[in-house]
């Protein structure tokens, strides 16, 4: 679809409060979201050893590798299902039903705190993961909507430093709670999102291209309607090829960097540190996971203003195909010095970890308001499916071979065909976000 070239307006055009607003809600959400959906990564091997003999299952290695995969696969399907909120938030708005996803996640992330088995905690984790899927679409297609057409692109970047800010928080509170108190704690505090919906609940209003879209089609305007669009001869090719992008960004994301806290574990271990000094440097490694992110997350405007939105994002993956393998495939396996220099890789996997930046802003320019959270929330969540069962084979596979190091540094595959596939990609770079 053929679109116009963006009027190019200062760019110190001030945000109106309802933008900043805006801002804030899918800013404050979308952090919360990183903080709730790490906390297993950061508490899985902790909890597995306490759940898993409940369930009359051995907490050896292995076990705890596969059973901790099958939790992971589970969060995304999880999360995958969260596709429903895109044709709800197309049809009945998109902060009202941004503000039911936040409470969603936050009592079930509460609720697995109660977990007394490894399949009651693997059941909040995956009912948890449905609303956590929903912010992202949401809240990126609302700052899209609400901000000004020159600060787009630095809009949809900034809101997504929330995730990260989530990571740092989530391993401020295992640091400070998790490695006193235990893995329960973590999941209670993780209930605490629950309270940005009471500040937030009707100040947020809804943008108004959204409200002006719904008044031009009335009772077109429907959920079925906004879905089915999504395969129209209009936007089929482009629907594909953005949801296996984001398969190799979720791959790297849940099947490596999520691994990062238990790689530390393991390592620390080796080195002879306590369980609680493991759990802390834990903490640090995913504060430098996020701090990598963010920093990646900063410099995204300036690389998207000199390249175009498929080299930006390719940028991003080739980060990921090359620290993958050396952190997991050859760092893990080092002497002296492995833990070291594995910290060192986390922040370079954080930083590859931006690429989910750019779907930020990339995916609401390639698609119309009447679908556009439809768009985001399918092309973002359909390939968690797969992801799911790729991070299912991690776990199989570290159980194989006893170790997660080889098992998670092969997921770097998927940037391979990705960076293959990008020249087809759609690209939006100088045009303005479609009506």
């Amino acid at each position: 679809m053929k679109k116009s070239a963006v009027a190019v307006a200062p760019a110190s055009a001030r945000l109106t409060g309802d933008q900043k607003r805006a801002f804030w809600a899918a800013w404050g959400g979308w952090t919360m979201d990183g903080m709730d959906s790490f906390i297993l990564s950061l508490v899985l091997v902790p909890a597995l050893r306490e759940v898993l003999p409940k369930s009359g299952i051995a907490a050896t290695t292995a076990n705890t590798g596969y059973y901790g995969g099958l939790l992971f696969a589970l969060f995304m399907v999880g999360w995958g299902m969260a596709l429903i909120w895109g044709p709800v938030a197309d049809r009945f708005g998109r902060a009202r039903t941004l503000m039911f996803t936040i409470l969603w996640f936050s009592v079930f992330t509460f609720l697995a705190a109660l977990s007394q088995n490894v399949w009651s905690l693997a059941m909040y984790r995956f009912l948890a993961g449905v609303g956590i899927g929903g912010e992202w679409s949401i809240g990126a297609s609302l700052v899209n909507e609400e901000w000004p057409e020159q600060r787009r692109t630095w809009g949809g970047c900034l809101m997504h430093t929330g995730y990260y800010f989530g990571l740092l928080l989530a391993a401020l509170a295992n640091y400070f709670v998790g490695s006193r108190f235990g893995w329960r704690w973590m999941f209670a505090l993780g209930g605490a999102p629950a309270l940005l919906v009471a500040f937030l609940y009707n100040r947020v209003p809804e943008p108004q291209r959204w409200k002006d879209k719904r008044a031009q089609l009335g009772r077109r305007f429907a959920m079925h309607h906004s879905f089915l669009k999504l395969f129209s001869k209009e936007y089929r090719g482009r629907t594909i090829l953005n949801s296996v992008y984001l398969i190799a960004s979720i791959v790297g994301l849940w099947a490596g960097s999520v691994y990062v806290p238990s790689a530390v574990i393991y390592l620390a271990d080796r080195a002879g540190e306590s369980a609680v000094t493991g759990a802390k440097l834990a903490s640090y490694a995913t504060a430098l996971l996020g701090i990598g992110t963010i920093v990646g997350a900063l410099v995204t405007p300036l690389l998207a203003k000199r390249l175009d939105r498929r080299s930006t994002l390719a940028v991003f993956f080739a980060f990921m195909l090359v620290f993958l393998p050396l952190s997991f495939g050859y760092v893990f396996y080092m002497g002296t010095g492995a833990l070291a220099a594995f910290l060192v890789c986390t922040f370079f996997l954080g930083v590859g970890g931006a690429n989910f930046v750019v779907y930020s802003f990339w995916i609401p320019e390639q698609y119309s308001t009447e679908c556009r959270v439809s768009a985001f929330a399918f092309t973002t969540n359909i390939g968690r499916f797969a992801g799911a069962g790729l991070t299912f084979l991690v776990g199989a596979g570290i159980r194989h071979f006893g170790t997660l190091g080889i098992p998670v540094a092969l997921t770097a595959l998927a940037f391979v065909v990705s960076l293959l596939l990008l020249p087809w990609g759609a690209e939006t770079k100088g045009e303005a976000l479609p009506s």
